[in-house]
């Protein structure tokens, strides 16, 4: 299967009553943050069985066909191929394998030179977190580890630093993996810098990957963090950091006054 015939297959899937719930439901309105993306009206799982049946051999070089579509299922097709490919050359018998490493590399190389086409929350939630967090485990450039942790906080820094919102998102997004492997600083280095985000996309995000951080490396970590900044805190960041603690607790935290 080709990337042209992909895009033709989902194109004849195509939906129209459940195109306009989803123009809808990723605010592509004019002014809103999914402005002008089109949708065929497809369901995540159609796009998870056309991957499927792409195969994990779809050849890494037709994928910028997909990712550069105008249509949004097609685009998430693309990502969830990376996804795959990533995901079968980071197994624990390929985490160390010199060709395996290479491979990733490409895969995060091409995922970096495309993330402006992941241009809403759902494509940067289903693919960051398996690429990019997963790269975060696994060598990549080889060489020192010391190295290593520093090429990857290069890429998320400037993801990070971008003007571009959905590869800010990527930047907080893609610690879900390390926090849930056990790892806290890499959550805790991005909430720290999105704290004063202006989007709610943003407090969002990073109050999520905030209540996964308290929940896979230990609550008190999360109270550490609150102590810290929770005077600081957009609202909305904060009711999703602590989501899952008691109703007592919750308020609590809400009853701290914001700075400013």
């Amino acid at each position: 299967m080709s990337a042209e015939e992909i895009i033709a297959y989902m194109e004849s899937l195509r939906n129209e009553e459940q195109r306009r719930v989803l123009m809808g439901f990723f605010k592509t309105g004019p002014g809103e943050y999914g402005e002008g993306d089109e949708f065929l009206g497809l369901k995540v799982p159609q796009t998870r069985e056309v991957v499927k049946a792409a195969g994990i051999d779809f050849p890494l070089e037709e994928v910028p066909m997909l990712l550069m579509n105008r249509w949004h299922e097609v685009r998430l097709c693309g990502f969830l191929i990376l996804v795959a490919k990533f995901e079968k050359l980071a197994t624990k018998r390929l985490k160390n394998d010199a060709e395996s490493i290479k491979k990733r590399d490409e895969i995060v190389t091409m995922y970096l030179q495309y993330a402006e086409q992941a241009n809403n929350w759902d494509l940067v939630d289903l693919s960051a977190p398996k690429i990019l967090g997963a790269s975060l485990l696994s060598p990549l450039k080889g060489g020192s580890s010391n190295a290593d942790i520093e090429y990857k906080r290069q890429i998320l820094d400037e993801l990070a630093a971008s003007p571009c919102l959905w590869k800010q998102r990527m930047s907080i997004v893609c610690t879900w993996k390390t926090s849930q492997m056990g790892n806290p600083s890499w959550c805790l280095r991005y909430a720290e810098i999105h704290l004063h985000h202006p989007h709610d996309l943003m407090h969002k995000a990073v109050g999520w990957m905030l209540r996964e951080m308290g929940k896979r490396c230990g609550m008190d970590l999360l109270r550490d963090f609150l102590r810290q900044h929770a005077h600081e805190m957009p609202r909305t960041m904060l009711r999703y950091a602590i989501e899952k603690m008691s109703d007592e607790e919750r308020k609590k935290w809400m009853s701290i006054t914001v700075n400013g």
